[in-house]
């Protein structure tokens, strides 16, 4: 029952949005996904991704076969583009093979297994597939922020940022210096993201296909309840960034191309016209959050992928602020609001209790205190940055803390072994 209902809302749900982008001209989630079956992915690495993740329920013989099929379809398609001179030189020339192969194992589901085994191959294609209509419906919402919020608040966050020290215009000034080598790497971390959360979870998942059986909690969860209430956000604090505000990307949009050489000056914010193109996606910053969930998530892996973790969050905020996509204050809601996301789900996961309540409660209460304050005290904000940049960081660390306290208590506790007590000697 509650995964009909799931797919049920999530068919509802991509079908929504995809009358809302064909009435701004546009093909919507499921045209851009149908496409891909014949025409060049626009992700390859993330097709991919995706059918490894469905493969976690396949025994070792099928991963092959189902990997072989794969690059097999795509060896012809593009032997067939090849052919006939189709470009490809954007990279965007493989992909489809994985694509096949989910759809394929879908049908091999209905239509070839029974019971559990049928259930089991039907919530790893789920998986795959959820994953990557997450994509195209994360592209659909974008375009949507575009059209339906002609006014942008980036003044409020530039000012307030001055609380921090303006970290964007900081970071952005060390990319600049880093050189082509600094900005690639920051560059592929950025647009990889999904690629390393799949890592995780192949690790967090690798006993599937043995116990018959998902975990009760993985990161597929987190990833995907973030870009369903993330975007949401967004239509309520419509944000584009520093690089298009105040940066040469804005166009004659932009209040002064000073980013990041040139800080701006702590005036009265108030809202701004922008164009119909650039998303509104800053507030919070969902690359920040989807980095910070594959760092708690990595915790329990082997060293390799806990280093990968950490360096995969630490590029992931200095890419969010040195290209000028996020201010500091996006990267500081988006930690709280992933911890909030997290709470939540493990605690439906593993039972609500008292702690689990007032966590998600207290992540809740401060998410909302930090949007209200950039709305309403930004000017007060810059300027008494001693007292307001602690603030904004204490509220942050009292979730972190907070967070860390509450799951630590809900894991098991070892029982102590017991010594057998000495036995007196008979005489």
């Amino acid at each position: 029952m509650l995964w009909s209902l799931a797919v049920a809302t999530a068919c509802g749900f991509f079908i929504a949005l995809e009358i809302a982008a064909r009435h701004y001209g546009q093909p919507g989630p499921l045209t851009n996904q149908a496409r891909e079956v014949i025409f060049a992915p626009k992700s390859g690495p993330l097709l991919y991704a995706s059918m490894a993740l469905m493969m976690v329920v396949l025994t070792k013989r099928e991963r092959y076969v189902a990997a072989g099929v794969a690059i097999g379809i795509d060896v012809v398609f593009l032997l067939v583009r090849w052919v006939f001179g189709v470009s490809m030189s954007d990279g965007h020339f493989f992909g489809n093979g994985a694509l096949w192969v989910i759809l394929g194992c879908a049908v091999i589901a209905v239509t070839r297994r029974t019971g559990e085994e049928r259930v089991l191959l039907l919530k790893g294609v789920g998986l795959a597939l959820l994953l990557v209509a997450g994509r195209k419906t994360g592209d659909t919402w974008l375009l949507i922020t575009s059209k339906t919020r002609p006014l942008v608040l980036d003044q409020y966050l530039a000012t307030a940022d001055h609380a921090l020290g303006d970290p964007s215009w900081l970071v952005g000034r060390l990319v600049e210096a880093s050189g082509p080598v600094g900005s690639h790497v920051l560059d592929y971390v950025y647009i990889q993201l999904a690629v390393a959360a799949v890592v995780v979870t192949l690790y967090q998942l690798r006993n599937v296909a043995a116990e018959r059986r998902f975990p009760s909690h993985h990161l597929v969860r987190t990833f995907l309840a973030i870009g369903l209430v993330g975007p949401g956000i967004y239509m309520i604090f419509p944000v584009v960034g520093p690089i298009f505000a105040y940066g040469a990307d804005g166009s004659h949009w932009a209040v002064a191309d000073v980013w990041p050489g040139t800080l701006p000056p702590i005036s009265a914010p108030h809202s701004m016209p922008f164009d119909e193109i650039t998303p509104r996606n800053c507030m919070p910053s969902l690359h920040t959050a989807w980095a910070t969930a594959i760092f708690i998530h990595s915790r329990r892996a082997p060293r390799a992928l806990r280093f990968a973790g950490t360096f995969w969050l630490i590029a992931t905020l200095g890419a969010t602020l040195g290209f000028g996509y996020h201010y500091g204050t996006d990267l500081i809601a988006g930690v709280v609001f992933t911890l909030t996301i997290e709470a939540a789900l493990r605690s439906h996961a593993y039972g609500w209790d008292r702690s689990a309540v007032q966590l998600v409660a207290h992540g809740t209460a401060v998410f909302t205190a930090l949007l209200v304050s950039y709305r309403c005290l930004p000017t007060t904000m810059a300027q008494h940055p001693l007292v307001f940049g602690p603030l904004l960081i204490l509220a942050m660390a009292s979730v972190i803390y907070g967070y860390v306290r509450t799951t630590r208590s809900w894991e098991p506790k070892a029982a102590p072994v017991l010594q057998p007590e000495p036995q007196p000697e008979l005489v």
